[in-house]
């Protein structure tokens, strides 16, 4: 039969038994030792701020650091709907286990990793040839280069070269080479002022205007005087991603009889335009174009930071600007700005340039540019401008503008802050100098960014577009102070340092001109 029992006092039944006075429940919270038998929340640590300032006199267990810290970087964006970066954000298991397992290689010490260093040289002989570089080993024949931690190093490396040159060939004739410059838009990345500004190199602009948003190939050329050290062309702007018009230039150079080299900026473009248009020239068929850069962290598809920069041939990288070395083993060459780097990122390149292959790299940049051309259109029959090129013409991103109307109340900034509060990054943004501050935003299609989830964007943007026209001008003012205030880390930031504030130094700089998020 069943028994039932009562539930007795745990005190009932003992020997010993308490005092009726000290029978009576008390609050207590627990303050004994860790002893990490409970979960990481049941530790002190859960209970105190993390160390901000200085070192902790004492250490904390593994299991409580990776957990504290994890819980912190939980409150970053997304990466997958920072549509203003075009920094890769996906990578398969496979490549990300690689990479791990190479954490602790120093990649420039090739003696010690010789098959990472094999790995690399690979890697430049698969892009030197997408990009149709000289073959061979001879002095003036065969293309060089070499990895970097992206673009930017490899755009310092380039310009370096092209001024070292200009300047021997200078000083061979007896001429000054003191005041160098070069030829560039005014829509060109800031890594490019960076090089002008330390290299302590003129820049002689070509700008855009508020219907043109590349160079203009006949002023380009126009520019070019005898202290030209090269000339920039960009494959796929930073503001609107077209593919500025690489072979015009060339051809107007060779038309003219100038020597002056071109370098093309194919941080973007160079992992999109060989797959998505093959016959459009702007790489080494063109005869005056004498080096390239491109970012692999872009459509490269590899984690952030690797790029890469060739050079058609070991003439146009003069022997004095390469180190050799022997103190980490072996006698070595070593052409970069900074010297010790992780291995992790060129393996990242390989496995991806090996497991996708042409086929591969074709149909993910198709797949992208039909999703880019399907935003567009869509953005466009909501009414508004767009800036960019469609069907392969440029980089497969958006850029587009709110049609003139009198009497609206909210710009591209306001809605581009409304996205924000909704989780998407949009930037918004002026366009270079010379456009009449005209203003716009940008939508980058990366590999993870899906038909479904492009949906989603242009249903948001909907919303909000439906919420500002009902808003008005002083209601729109509150909110936007509100968001950028409490909902952008820019707003919040406390930690730069007063010199270099916002508000004490313009971001326009001496040329006034402004950046778009890259």
């Amino acid at each position: 039969m069943v028994h039932l029992s009562t539930v007795t006092h745990k005190d009932e039944g003992s020997v010993n038994k308490l005092a009726e006075g000290v029978k009576k429940v008390h609050l207590q919270l627990a303050n004994d030792d860790d002893n990490f038998t409970t979960s990481v929340y049941g530790s002190k640590f859960a209970a105190q701020d993390l160390p901000r300032h200085e070192m902790p006199e004492h250490e904390m267990p593994k299991e409580v650091a990776y957990r504290m810290i994890k819980d912190e970087l939980s409150l970053d964006g997304n990466p997958m709907l920072n549509l203003a970066s075009f920094v890769t954000t996906y990578m398969e298991e496979e490549a990300e286990k690689l990479m791990a397992e190479s954490f602790s290689k120093n990649f420039i010490d090739y003696e010690e990793y010789p098959q990472s260093a094999d790995i690399q040289n690979r890697c430049v002989s698969m892009i030197g040839r997408l990009f149709n570089a000289p073959v061979g080993a001879g002095e003036t024949v065969g293309a060089v280069g070499t990895s970097c931690v992206g673009s930017s190093e490899a755009i310092m490396l380039a310009v370096l070269a092209m001024k070292k040159r200009w300047k021997n060939k200078r000083m061979a004739e007896g001429k000054p080479c003191d005041k160098p410059n070069i030829v560039m838009s005014s829509a060109v990345q800031v890594c490019w002022e960076k090089a002008t500004r330390y290299f302590e190199i003129e820049e002689k602009l070509v700008y855009c205007t508020e219907d043109r948003y590349v160079i203009d190939p006949e002023e380009t050329v126009n520019l070019v005087d005898e202290n030209t050290i090269g000339i920039c062309c960009i494959l796929g702007t930073t503001y609107t991603g077209e593919y500025e018009d690489v072979k015009a230039v060339n051809d107007l150079l060779c038309k003219k009889g100038l020597t002056t080299p071109i370098h093309v900026d194919a941080a973007s473009g160079g992992f999109v335009a060989p797959f998505v248009v093959p016959d459009l020239e702007w790489d080494f068929r063109l005869e005056r174009v004498v080096s390239i850069n491109v970012s692999g962290h872009k459509y490269g598809l590899v984690y952030p930071g690797v790029g890469w920069v060739v050079w058609r041939s070991a003439e146009y990288l003069p022997q004095e600007l390469v180190f050799n070395i022997n103190y980490l083993g072996a006698d070595q060459a070593s052409f970069t700005l900074n010297f010790s780097k992780g291995a992790s990122q060129v393996i990242g390149q390989y496995y991806q340039l090996i497991r996708l292959g042409k086929h591969g790299y074709r149909a993910i940049m198709s797949n992208l540019t039909r999703t880019a051309d399907y935003l567009s259109d869509s953005l466009e029959a909501l009414g508004f401008i767009i800036m960019s090129k469609k069907s392969g013409e440029g980089l497969p991103l958006v850029a587009f503008r709110l049609p003139p109307q009198e009497g609206r109340n909210y710009d591209e900034f306001d809605l581009g802050h409304h996205l924000r509060v909704r989780g998407w990054v949009v930037p918004a943004y002026t366009m270079a100098p010379h456009t009449n501050n005209l203003k716009m935003l940008r939508v980058v299609v990366r590999e993870d960014f899906t038909k479904n989830r492009c949906d989603n964007l242009i249903n948001d943007i909907k919303q909000c577009q439906q919420l500002l026209e009902k808003m008005d001008a002083e209601s729109i003012k509150r909110q936007q102070e509100f968001i950028h205030k409490h909902h952008t880390a820019s707003g919040k930031a406390s930690h730069n340092h007063p010199k270099y504030r916002r508000e004490k130094h313009s971001l326009q700089g001496k040329t006034g001109k402004t950046h778009a998020i890259c």
